[in-house]
């Protein structure tokens, strides 16, 4: 079976994206891309009821197979100050972030 994403089509792609890739890595994309539709492919090829009810899992969990949930525990890191020292600016034990600009869509 012939790739379905050509090298020229590849390239479209990358161009529109604006990646930058080296012709290693754009070869590796390309054929994991294809590899991936092959997979599609196959699983597309398996026969399935129409009825088959859906399901959230492969796998119906119960109360007997499902594990317990854990217990929802706080372990706080025991030197925070460690962190902090390592950010450029803080402010009363938080960590300052530039302001990210927004703008509305019209």
């Amino acid at each position: 079976m012939p790739d379905e994403i050509t090298p020229e089509l590849f390239n479209h792609l990358v161009e529109l994206a604006s990646l930058e890739l080296n012709h290693e890595e754009g070869e590796y994309l390309r054929r994991e891309m294809n590899n991936q539709l092959r997979s599609i492919r196959e699983l597309i090829a398996i026969p399935i009821d129409s009825d088959l009810p859906i399901k959230p899992h492969g796998i119906t969990y119960s109360k007997k197979t499902s594990p317990k949930p854990r217990a929802d525990e706080w372990n706080p890191y025991p030197n925070p100050e460690k962190i902090l020292a390592q950010a450029p600016e803080t402010d009363g034990g938080f960590i300052v972030v530039p302001e990210i600009p927004h703008k509305d869509l019209e």
